[in-house]
């Protein structure tokens, strides 16, 4: 949280059925029609949900969030959760947090919507995220929330945000419009493969594509890369890195595509310079998202995280370290092709996908682009984060005996 820079200023599926409580919206224009949340075992039986409620008065459609809580006589920690979908697709409805079980475990889960590139640059997107959160704090009575122990979560665009809310707390210059007398900080941040120092990045061989003017990182910042050099030190992350910043999870595949791995890097290094508590763990083998980051070890860390950061006592979790951990993605199975598969014909290979889809060419499909069914999408969207990835894809095809 560096000081030099200021300035004034399809929603996720479940088996098995139990039905949630759906409260009316606050937003200003009419709701969606309430509708069913199906939960696994039982896992949000007593869980309330309010949607959409507007965050900005009279905003954008874009500017509400949607709130779960449990039953709690005490007030809750808070989990805000920030899609990804390279600044300028997917939406709030994806919410692993709630998908994980957290609801259960003690916590309010918010997942909010931002402005997208098409909409307004940056910094629009990061000034609704602390909107959103100041947000929350105005109204914790009412939703009996803990003021002092929020966290933020997100991937890619979202991580990159995440980040941004975590090392920005104190920077005026991003906390514009209603509920300034709350603070937009946070006590933890996960930061799943989210985009950092944007000249590392497109300057790293085989992501030189998002040098481009029409790469999602420009529409961000309204412009090319390179040729923004204080947009772009103003997105990044690691320019306000100061001590005082909350402790980080860093999650990366050192197989992405999308965002190459020294983006978190170089933000883990940033934190450990400045004595922040961080942990950046390292998946062999994952690309950009997916079911590795699902797995159960990666699924323990993130849980142990919150837990430590948001629920034990400001004493317990005051130790301050900067460590690293790596694991594995288990490895997808390749069955023979099968006589069935043959007769269907050949499927339609991951490059030809990207070329006839990926309008934003960040390397993976989102629900907005995907030209097929709603059950082809199920199917593909494995780990229901929004988003179809290579190795989903491959996956999805290879359980179907189709290489």
């Amino acid at each position: 949280m560096n000081r030099f820079s200021r300035t004034p200023s399809h929603f996720a599926w479940f088996v098995a059925v139990t039905t949630i409580t759906v409260l009316p919206s606050f937003a200003q224009t009419q709701p969606r029609p309430p509708q069913p949340l199906q939960a696994d075992s039982g896992m949000l039986a007593g869980a309330v949900a309010h949607r959409d409620l507007a965050y900005v008065e009279n905003g954008d459609d874009r500017q509400r969030l949607d709130l779960y809580l449990p039953k709690a006589s005490e007030a809750l920690p808070v989990i805000v959760w920030i899609h990804g979908g390279g600044w300028q697709g997917g939406s709030k409805a994806g919410c692993p947090p709630l998908r994980a079980g957290y609801v259960t475990q003690g916590y309010a889960v918010a997942s909010i919507g931002y402005r997208l590139s098409d909409q307004a640059n940056f910094p629009a997107q990061i000034e609704d995220c602390k909107a959103a959160i100041r947000w929350l704090r105005a109204h914790a009575d009412e939703y009996n929330l803990d003021r002092n122990r929020f966290g933020v979560w997100g991937s890619s665009a979202g991580g990159h945000l995440a980040a941004l809310v975590g090392s920005s707390g104190d920077i005026e210059e991003f906390d514009v419009g209603e509920n300034r007398d709350q603070s937009s900080g946070v006590q933890a941040v996960c930061d799943y493969y989210g985009p950092t120092d944007f000249n590392v990045f497109v300057t790293t061989p085989r992501y030189e594509r998002h040098a481009q003017a029409d790469s999602p990182e420009a529409k961000l910042i309204g412009g090319a890369v390179l040729e923004n050099p204080e947009q772009v030190r103003r997105v990044n992350p690691i320019t306000y890195v100061s001590q005082d910043d909350p402790p980080f999870l860093i999650v990366h595949g050192d197989q992405d595509g999308t965002v190459p791995l020294n983006q978190s890097e170089l933000l883990f290094n940033a934190l450990k310079k400045a004595g922040v508590s961080v942990h950046f763990h390292t998946i062999h083998g994952a690309g950009h998202g997916g079911a590795a980051f699902n797995e159960q070890g990666v699924a323990d860390r993130v849980r142990n995280f919150f837990e430590q950061t948001l629920k034990q006592t400001k004493l317990e979790s005051q130790k301050t370290t900067a460590q690293t951990s790596e694991s594995t993605a288990n490895a997808v199975v390749t069955p023979q092709r099968t006589a069935a598969a043959e007769q269907r014909g050949p499927r339609m290979s991951w490059q030809k996908v990207v070329t006839n889809q990926d309008r934003d060419r960040d390397g993976r499909i989102s629900e907005e682009e995907f030209r097929g069914g709603p059950a082809l999408w199920q199917r593909l969207d494995r780990n229901k984060d929004g988003f179809i990835t290579n190795e989903e894809h491959d996956a999805a095809f290879s359980s179907r005996g189709e290489r």
